[in-house]
């Protein structure tokens, strides 16, 4: 009969039931008796005995409890039959820590909006000067085509000499669904983008509407409900790559919509 296979013998060095042929074998083999007393040496060396009793359970240390409520916001104790079954030392382990009161929390970490700087006010309340005289009637209205109706337009004219220049208008789609379509002339960015908004005439609030590029003509979706006569005020701004969703205050073109 053929010698019992390493996986049975080091299974029988762990001490597990083996197969009725397997055991028998190991029985009347000394060879194979000697293998599984080697592997066993390993194996009672790297034993806990703690662990390795077959009837006694090992209970988690108190504070694993504690930790557990707090990571979870668990306010109960472990339940009495599991709390009983972990053995001897099971009475001392604790309830729970309660979580801690709503004062003591940490708050949340809020980044604050980046402030609008001073040159887009006086930027913009110049541009509402002049916009009021060309902008408006810079750019004619187009209807009737097979993208839409359009029901306003403004030049976007460019500001502290940035170079940048284009015309942009509000399409009215079937369905009613309004597109602010942008045609820039800028030259290129390596570190940011230009970012359209529509600002009230006051200055104290603005609405972003998207992303465009220089030399190239995009439609973007205009917010539903969203008033062109309260934000009548196109406005092309440069923006870094830096995560702030805020207005940069670096404006290169800027026009007033003929709502």
């Amino acid at each position: 009969m053929p010698h019992c296979s390493p996986e049975q013998l080091a299974l029988a060095a762990l001490r597990e039931p083996l197969p009725a042929s397997d055991a028998a074998h190991l029985d009347g083999c000394a060879q194979c008796r000697a293998e599984v007393a080697s592997l066993q040496r390993g194996v009672d060396v790297l034993a806990v005995p703690a662990l390795a009793a077959p009837d006694s359970s090992v209970p988690p240390p108190p504070a694993v409890w504690a930790a557990i409520a707090a990571a979870t916001g668990v306010h109960s104790a472990p339940r009495p039959e599991v709390v009983a079954g972990a053995g001897p030392a099971a009475d001392t382990v604790a309830p729970p820590a309660p979580p801690p009161p709503q004062a003591e929390r940490a708050a949340a970490t809020v980044t604050p909006l980046r402030p609008r700087r001073s040159r887009l006010l006086l930027a913009a309340a110049a541009a509402l000067v002049v916009g009021a005289g060309i902008g408006a009637g810079a750019v004619a209205l187009r209807s009737g085509d097979d993208d839409g109706v359009a029901v306003a337009a403004a030049a976007l004219d460019p500001l502290e000499g940035s170079g940048a220049s284009g015309q942009a208008r509000v399409v009215e789609q079937d369905g009613g669904l309004r597109v602010l379509e942008v045609d820039l002339t800028a030259p290129g960015l390596q570190d940011g983008f230009y970012e359209v908004w529509l600002i009230d005439e006051a200055v104290e609030a603005m609405v972003s509407v998207g992303v465009v590029q220089g030399g190239r003509e995009v439609a973007l979706p205009l917010p539903s409900g969203l008033d062109l006569g309260q934000y009548p005020v196109v406005d092309v701004s440069v923006e870094p790559l830096d995560g702030d969703p805020t207005h940069s205050g670096e404006s290169v073109a800027r026009g007033l919509l003929d709502t």
